[in-house]
């Protein structure tokens, strides 16, 4: 076969474009098996930069963003393959979208930095009703017939495909495409794909330090999943030679060692990984395979992944530490992946290994990964690692589901909280992209958050649809199958703007200008404990996003390289991942005292509170002058060298400005901290930020005596310890701060973004309210 490079374009995702992008997730990265230099070498805040592509763009969709000073325009389209782009305002009123708005499809363009979807200026209550799904509507999917009464793991259905998609979806899927704007932009992306991904060598062996073949096992799956859809759409059993050619190289001798550690159960994510992609492939080309391509298979499954997890809860392995208490992504990947496979070969294996997993994966998963989020819906490893474990987690539920007729409780009962990680997700992706705290984790490749239309489905929330629907990852074959093309309405309508998480593990806020409007401003912060994230986290007590005027202007780092020495060891006090600037306290949005790191032991305090505003059913949204919302914490037990540290953030005159305040008594200095993309101008106690032809003024209101804004580069300070090898580099980014002596200081930090339609007389200053005293109405 003559392979060929993948079309190339301007859009970071492949062919053409999709509506939305995580950090958010999914980005290309190169196939060739060269070592990577770390995981974010850039530095661009919350732009999607980091990841493997998801997804290639949706054909014939929309990719623009819109320009400033006036000029509003962007490209659209319509959505379908071959359609012509028609030249909407992303903000016009209502008339000039009438056409897209009507086809069903809400976001009218795609800001072209941040992958995020643009809404048109509209006012529309049929449209944007509340979110709900109608279970009569013809546009439902039929009753699925496998209805067992008294289900079992190892009683699996007669059909095939038994995962995910069984064959009554396939049939009636095309009809679906051809009534759903959603469906059939998806489905064209999707054989856009996998004619791309053809087009590429079968995926090359590259042993990645301690992160494995990870990334070999999630694009090898990435590309079975696009191949598996193409075939079942097309009918063309091209799709299963590639398929194939896939699978042989992946078991060959020349795919790694040539025993039966091939697939690296070291790492045993990528196993699973690894497995899954096998048992999908059986699973979905099963008509297509000989008895011996079946064998071949089975047998690779078997060798390479089942049987160490068989080893696994037989507890004869070194490498089944994530069976014991690890709520978190690992146990979701894990038990997932093993899941898919044994459920893919059962009634063909005659070695027991299938019925066997299938024994304790389901359990152990219920026991573990289903408790990875909290009683608030945050997830506890981190907001990007949230994809890898609520991918894997819903890949297994619905696997389960399809394949035997029940989840065994491992959505439904297992966490009676699980569906808040819906709200969650919404929560924390903020205006341009995610607060983005903590480890963003490998290459994403099929990591997708497309978790949240499963669960929209499964738990009636349909807001989690709705929000999903129009992301630029939605767009691959689980979507497909886990949309309810019944739903209508808007997942803004009658949606808080503020949202706060108070479990003390991660205790943060969101609080925002709007829903729809790209501009608006958002304030992401958090508090909460530096243990208990499966060391992926920061010492980063206090640290803030803050978006508004379409950019991000406080930023964070994000991973530092996962093949830094001793970078996952410990996370105790003297650890060495916290001697890498990225993981540091002084790599925060935060207070640093005496130049050193944080309290691992932090246990702060939070309060907080909300005028209660909601959107509407229009993506406009009028704010009064009085709706606010404020989080105080006391975050004094994540510093040494202090008695007494408080930190407070508050939205202003109509949540268009930012106050952010710290309370400080400390026997060292203290220094304030914010990294920036922008260009910085410090000014003695004002700086002025220029970022994306925008203007941010920050002033400090009653500086202290002697206080001024600088700059610094984002470097360790001095007599900080050095780490075991020279830190990455952080080029585009700025430190804005502040110094500040040892005693007691206040420091209220005021950020006033250019907004045009205001003077400077529109623009409020806010009275000195100690941070004990903040109320609602404290700052009227």
């Amino acid at each position: 076969m003559s392979y060929g490079a993948v079309p190339q374009n301007n859009s970071p995702y492949g062919s053409s474009n999709p509506g939305y992008a995580e950090s958010s997730t999914g980005f290309i990265t190169p196939h060739a098996a060269t070592k990577k230099k770390g995981l974010s070498p850039w530095i661009k805040f919350g732009v999607p930069v980091l990841l493997a592509v998801i997804i290639a763009a949706v054909v014939g969709g929309v990719l623009g963003t819109r320009k400033k000073g006036g000029d509003s325009s962007s490209s659209s389209g319509s959505g379908s393959s071959g359609d012509k782009d028609a030249s909407v305002d992303s903000k016009a009123p209502i008339a000039t979208a009438t056409d897209i708005l009507a086809a069903g499809v809400f976001a009218t363009a795609t800001n072209s930095k941040y992958m995020i979807p643009l809404y048109p200026s509209a006012t529309n209550t049929a449209l944007f009703a509340a979110p709900t799904v109608d279970a009569s509507s013809s546009k439902a999917w039929p009753k699925d017939s496998f209805a067992p009464a008294n289900p079992s793991p190892t009683n699996v259905r007669e059909d095939r495909p038994r995962l995910i998609a069984p064959q009554y979806k396939w049939d009636a899927l095309p009809d679906l495409i051809r009534n759903d704007p959603y469906l059939r932009k998806w489905n064209d992306t999707i054989i856009q794909n996998a004619t791309d991904y053809a087009a590429l060598r079968p995926v090359e062996y590259f042993m990645d330090g301690d992160s494995g073949i990870l990334d070999n096992a999630r694009e090898v799956k990435m590309r079975i999943k696009a191949f598996g859809y193409a075939y079942h759409m097309t009918g063309n059993t091209k799709w299963g030679d590639r398929a194939w050619e896939e699978l042989q190289n992946a078991i060959s001798d020349s795919f790694g060692p040539t025993n039966n550690t091939k697939w690296n159960p070291g790492h045993f994510l990528d196993a699973a990984e690894f497995s899954a992609a096998f048992g999908i492939a059986y699973d979905w080309f099963y008509p297509l395979w000989t008895d011996d391509q079946k064998k071949t298979i089975r047998d690779g499954l078997i060798m390479y992944g089942l049987q160490h997890g068989v080893d696994v809860y037989a507890g004869g392995t070194t490498f089944g530490w994530w069976t014991d208490n690890i709520t978190g992504n690992w146990n979701c990947v894990c038990n997932g992946g093993l899941t898919l496979g044994a459920l893919a070969i059962l009634g063909d294996d005659t070695t027991g290994v299938a019925a066997s997993l299938l024994g304790s994966t389901i359990d152990n998963a219920k026991a573990n990964c289903a408790q990875a989020v909290m009683d608030d819906g945050s997830w506890a490893e981190s907001p990007n690692y949230w994809y890898f474990g609520t991918t894997g987690h819903a890949e297994m539920v619905s696997a389960l589901i399809t394949a035997t007729g029940s989840d065994y409780g491992l959505m439904s009962t297992a966490n009676t909280n699980y569906w808040r990680t819906g709200d969650f997700h919404m929560g924390v992706f903020g205006v341009t992209s995610l607060f983005d705290y903590g480890d963003h984790g490998p290459n994403k490749f099929s990591t997708t958050a497309n978790s949240m239309i499963l669960y929209g489905g499964l738990t009636n929330h349909p807001e989690f649809i709705l929000h999903q629907r129009d992301r630029a990852d939605a767009a691959e074959p689980w979507s497909m199958f886990w949309y309810d093309p019944a739903v209508t309405g808007a997942y803004w309508t009658n949606r808080k703007l503020d949202y706060f998480y108070d479990n003390p593990r991660v205790q943060w806020a969101s609080m925002r200008g709007s829903w729809t409007d790209d501009d608006a401003v958002y304030l992401g912060i958090k508090a909460g404990q530096n243990l208990g994230h499966q060391t992926h986290n920061d010492l980063d007590v206090g640290t803030f996003v803050l978006d508004a005027l379409g950019t991000r202007w406080a930023g964070e780092l994000g991973s530092g390289d996962y093949r830094s020495p001793q970078y996952f060891n410990s996370q105790a006090q003297e650890a060495e991942r916290w001697k890498y600037y990225r993981k540091a306290t002084v790599g925060q949005n935060t207070l640093v005292v005496n130049n050193a790191n944080q309290n691992v032991n932090s246990e702060p305090t939070v309060k907080h509170g909300s005028s209660d505003t909601t959107q509407g059913s229009s993506t406009v949204l009028t704010i009064p002058k009085d709706s606010t919302a404020f989080w105080v914490a006391d975050i004094s037990s994540a510093y040494f060298d202090a008695s007494s540290v408080k930190r407070g953030a508050r939205l202003l005159n109509g949540r268009r400005q930012v106050l952010i305040q710290d309370e400080i008594t400390a026997t060292q200095t203290v220094q304030w901290r914010m990294h920036t993309n922008a260009t910085v101008t410090p000014e003695g106690t004002s700086a002025t930020l220029k970022l994306d032809g925008q203007t941010l003024k920050v002033t400090m209101l009653d500086p202290p005596s002697g206080a001024s804004f600088k700059t610094m580069d984002p470097v360790r300070l001095p007599g900080m310890p050095e780490p075991l090898i020279p830190d990455q580099e952080n080029p585009g980014v700025t430190v804005l701060a502040v110094d500040l002596p040892a005693g007691t200081s206040t420091l209220r930090v005021l950020f006033n973004p250019q907004w045009e339609d205001m003077k400077d007389a529109d623009y409020v200053t806010p009275p000195n309210v100690a941070l004990d005293s903040w109320t609602l109405r404290s700052h009227d």
